[in-house]
């Protein structure tokens, strides 16, 4: 039934193509047609969108793919930025986070348990200061730690990401205290990387986070465990 609508829509508009243009009398039936067989099968325009979203979503998907491949050293091998998990992965996530964000702290946790289901697996970490001022701070902050004491970058990583709500300055000095660090300034390495981190974040068309790069696929947002295991299980399977 479907076809034979599309077909008949498709046989309404064909003789614009070979033949001279349709009068106003013509044109407004042919819409009148339309519009009547559209109403009474709106599982047409379902029908539609659907393939629409699919097509946007292969489209976004190459675009990825060639972005990877043109960035691949800044996004997988930047020594600026930390990288938990495995030593010599099967497979490298990048995953862009920010320590003020609700949705990043609730994505932790499956993070973490990806890394345990999963000991093959890494994940490179790109702060993004998206929410705050602090967010530049505590990121800058811990890039430094990771840079001077890579030891360390873990303990005070968990404990930015713990803190509920939106960090200041007395959280940020009170989460390097409980992890044992001193520091007196963020390094000037750090902002580098943080620019870096922006400028790959657009390049990719990661609009916001929690964003992670799962092979040549953009997850989008604090998705279920389910589909960033997916991911995973599918990007693991395609490796050569």
């Amino acid at each position: 039934m479907k076809k034979t609508l599309l077909l008949s829509l498709m046989l309404l508009a064909a003789p614009a193509l070979a033949a001279a243009p349709f009068t106003p009398e013509q044109e407004a039936r042919i819409k009148q047609l339309i519009r009547e067989t559209l109403v009474q099968n709106p599982a047409i325009l379902a029908e539609a969108a659907d393939a629409f979203d699919k097509e946007a979503a292969r489209q976004q998907q190459n675009v990825v793919a060639q972005m990877v491949e043109k960035n691949r050293a800044a996004l997988f091998n930047d020594a600026g930025s930390p990288r938990i998990g495995a030593k010599k992965p099967a497979l490298t996530l990048v995953y862009f986070t920010d320590y003020n964000c609700v949705f990043c702290k609730k994505f932790e946790a499956d993070i973490e348990k990806l890394l345990q289901n999963y000991p093959q697996v890494a994940v490179v970490l790109k702060p993004l200061p998206y929410r705050a001022e602090s967010s530049l701070s505590s990121a800058r902050l811990a890039l430094t730690v990771w840079e001077q004491q890579p030891n360390n970058f873990l303990k005070l990583h968990e404990r930015l990401m713990a803190k509920k709500g939106n960090h200041d300055e007395a959280s940020i000095a009170a989460a390097l205290d409980k992890s044992g660090i001193s520091l007196s300034a963020p390094s000037t390495a750090s902002l580098d990387t943080i620019n870096l981190n922006l400028t790959l974040a657009q390049q990719l068309g990661v609009q916001g986070t929690p964003a992670t790069l799962v092979g040549n696929q953009l997850i989008s947002g604090a998705v279920p465990y389910a589909q960033l295991e997916a991911a995973v299980k599918g990007a693991l399977q395609a490796q050569p």
